[in-house]
């Protein structure tokens, strides 16, 4: 009745019933000109265009309600406008074929859906554990409320402890709390579990595996089971299934290398499935070809197709060894910024040896480790195809380079009780003589100490990790021991060790031209003249590197000796010869997975001449962060009479400390109690005697760039006027 109503009132009657008269015999004429402006128009009506107006008939224009009375069907009309007859029959549609339907037809009664599973576990009055379906099976408890059951016979699943290790880390059962979830949330999760499990153990080759889920806890009901629900699996592997035909693509065209490379390919037909070890020989095989020279190789992702009825596996990895090659020459693309010769200098491989992929990755990273790129891609390029199969081509190494950042302003302001104030100052281009000649404007103005100085240094000089350094400073400093003014030249040329590329074998020599006025500390509140000396060097130094990090070691050990002829003339005073003279030993011990310890040992000696006869700046002195913790800087060692350190001519320092992890901050912040000792004498042989101890707690945060240290120590046997506590801030570890 509605829709009845509804056609009513936007006045269907006329339409049927014009739908209903016979076509006119004539043609209708049309109007020869649109109709008025201000015609009546009905609401929500479009105005029809040119097209539908010259359908509509004049007389229909002039007087609608008498043109369609007059053409109206008759029974139509009988009906009183506004009513419509509820029992007269609808007028055939056109195209309607179907019959309309019998109101006194039954209704069909549908089918029941089937209950949804998670609201019949709500529903639940009642949750019962079910017998075990593995038959005097071994339960393996991966949690309070999460129970794993193997067949008894351990040769059944050998590789049941990885794949409990893959499950409990994969375990959306054990990555939410059961506690606050309800019993369908835990019944969703557990089937979730069971997927992830039947999908581990066909990593391993049990492709027909049954895994039977039980969720529940003994007699309680849903509502009790709803804080701490139970869930076990009980696993049967089956059968392991096998490796059948095994095709490595193309690899035969790899000639005479090809038998070597289906070694390295160490799977074979008959051996037990499993889908590890696919990934791990497909890699191996990559890498084999990527370092015996086949610069080009491409070998695709494997395919394993199972057969149930076998019980087999065959398995197919698409191989192109293309041709093998040998190492061309460097190409730099921008040789104004670093020259190809540069390049080759850094590089660890030579032109004509065979091509290896992890050298070609080497020598990006060295050059991303110079700090003059953003980025850069070495690439290789076929410049001689082989001749024939088995013999070898010839690849260019063209490197492209985006320039980074080249220059760097820095700053430092600081005070420190007993030093006063500090303010440091920098600025530096690491390429303004290219290749990698940087240039370093240096200044200090501060309380105690004022510097100027300008520094030169070429890295990767005529080879990998050798630098050239030039240095030219003047500078004043006034110690608790002496004051000094000091013009001085040095130069060093060293082989580095360095992050990239740890090396157990380091050098350095050098040598050191100084001009400098000294003067010691007062004594009994008189003045001490200044002496002038003029000192030549040749400092040389190695060193032994066994450790297994650069910054933060855990195991192995360090030794290192300097010694440092030297030639002193003192301005109207003698000339001496003397030898400076000093050994490193360190080691470090991991003892579990949280603790290291570690011991450092430190001896000096200067022979060849008397105390007196070398400069204050030259002599040994002990004491503060990276000496004896817990004493300040150089107050070990003897003084003279206004308690002043004076310096010695040999040196023995030793230390040991504990690095405890905490577990803080994922594993980055460690507590290092620490005991140093440390003593230095007028003689030229080391002694233990007049020792000075110094205890302390540290922490250590390990961040990307190495461990920042923060050390809090206090003398054990102080003498007078020596501090209470120091601290002690810098980066890397003590030692």
């Amino acid at each position: 009745m509605l829709l009845a109503a509804g056609a009513a009132a936007s006045q269907p009657a006329p339409l049927r019933a014009q739908a209903a008269a016979p076509a006119p015999a004539s043609p209708v004429p049309v109007p020869t000109s649109p109709p008025p402006p201000d015609s009546p128009a009905l609401p929500g009506t479009i105005s029809p265009d040119a097209d539908l107006r010259e359908l509509i008939p004049d007389n229909a224009v002039a007087d609608p309600e008498a043109w369609a009375g007059a053409s109206g069907d008759a029974s139509v009309a009988e009906t009183p406008a506004g009513r419509v007859d509820p029992t007269a029959p609808l007028a055939e549609l056109p195209g309607m074929t179907l019959p309309w339907p019998d109101a006194t037809e039954p209704v069909p009664v549908l089918a029941a859906l089937p209950p949804d599973p998670d609201l019949a576990a709500e529903g639940t009055t009642a949750v019962t554990l079910p017998e075990s379906t593995v038959a005097s099976g071994e339960e393996i408890k991966v949690s309070g409320h999460l129970t794993l059951v193997f067949p008894p016979r351990l040769q059944t699943f050998p590789e049941r402890a990885t794949f409990i290790d893959r499950f409990s880390a994969l375990s959306t059962l054990l990555k939410y709390d059961n506690k606050e979830a309800t019993f369908a949330q835990v019944a969703a999760r557990a089937r979730a579990d069971r997927e992830l499990i039947a999908q581990l153990l066909r990593i391993y080759g049990y492709y027909d595996a049954l895994v039977t889920q039980t969720v529940g806890k003994g007699d309680l009901t849903a509502a009790e089971v709803g804080t701490d629900v139970m869930v076990r699996f009980d696993v049967e592997p089956g059968p392991r299934f096998r490796f059948g035909a095994i095709a490595l693509g193309q690899l035969d065209r790899a000639g005479p290398d090809a038998v070597g490379f289906r070694q390295t390919f160490a799977i074979a037909s008959g051996d037990p499935l499993d889908n590890d070890r696919i990934v791990a020989q497909r890699s191996a095989l990559d890498t084999a070809l990527g370092e015996t020279g086949y610069a080009f190789a491409k070998v695709g992702e494997p395919d394993l197709l199972v057969d149930h009825k076998r019980r087999e596996g065959d398995l197919t990895v698409p191989v192109d060894p293309g041709g093998k090659y040998r190492f061309g020459p460097l190409i730099s693309q921008q040789p104004r910024f670093l020259s190809s010769q540069h390049i080759a200098d850094i590089a660890r491989f030579k032109p004509g040896e065979l091509y290896q992929r992890t050298r070609q990755e080497d020598l990006r990273r060295a050059i991303l480790a110079t700090g003059l790129v953003a980025s850069v891609t070495v690439t290789p390029r076929e410049s001689s195809a082989p001749a024939a199969p088995g013999q070898t081509g010839e690849v260019a190494m063209d490197v492209a380079m985006v320039p980074g950042p080249q220059r760097t302003i820095a700053g430092l302001v600081g005070y420190e009780t007993g030093n006063g104030f500090r303010l440091e100052g920098s600025w530096e281009h690491r390429n303004f003589f290219p290749p990698e000649g940087m240039l370093r404007l240096r200044g200090v103005a501060g309380t105690l100490e004022q510097l100027a100085g300008t520094t030169v240094r070429w890295n990767n000089w005529h080879g990998r990790d050798q630098v050239l350094t030039l240095d030219v400073y003047a500078n004043t400093v006034q110690r608790d021991a002496y004051t000094a003014r000091t013009l001085a030249f040095t130069g060093s040329f060293e082989k580095l060790t360095t992050l990239l590329f740890q090396k157990p074998w380091i050098w350095s020599a050098g040598v050191e031209i100084l001009a400098t006025q000294e003067r010691e500390s007062a004594v009994g509140g008189q003045s001490v003249p200044r002496n002038t000396f003029f000192i030549a060097a040749l400092p040389v130094r190695g060193a032994l590197d066994y450790s297994d990090n650069l910054l933060d070691p855990t195991r192995g050990w360090r030794g290192a000796l300097r010694i440092s002829p030297e030639i002193s003339k003192q301005q109207n005073g003698p000339t001496v010869n003397y030898a400076r003279i000093q050994f490193d030993l360190s080691g470090y011990k991991a003892v579990g997975s949280r603790l290291v310890l570690a011991a450092r040992g430190r001896v000096g000696s200067i022979p060849g001449t008397p105390l007196a006869n070398i400069a204050p700046s030259r002599r040994f002195y002990a004491g503060g962060g990276g000496s004896v913790r817990g004493y300040g800087f150089q107050e070990i060692g003897p003084r003279n009479n206004a308690g002043d350190p004076s310096g010695g001519r040999s040196l023995v320092e030793l230390s040991v400390e504990a690095r405890i992890g905490t577990g803080l901050l994922d594993g980055a912040v460690e507590v290092v109690p620490f005991l140093d000792a440390g003593t230095v004498a007028e003689s030229i042989r080391p002694t233990l005697t007049g020792l000075r101890y110094g205890a302390g707690l540290g922490l250590r945060y390990k961040s990307g760039f190495g461990p920042i240290r923060l050390d809090l120590g206090t003398p054990l046997n102080p003498r007078p006027g020596d501090s209470r506590v120091t601290v002690s801030v810098a980066l890397g570890q003590a030692f």
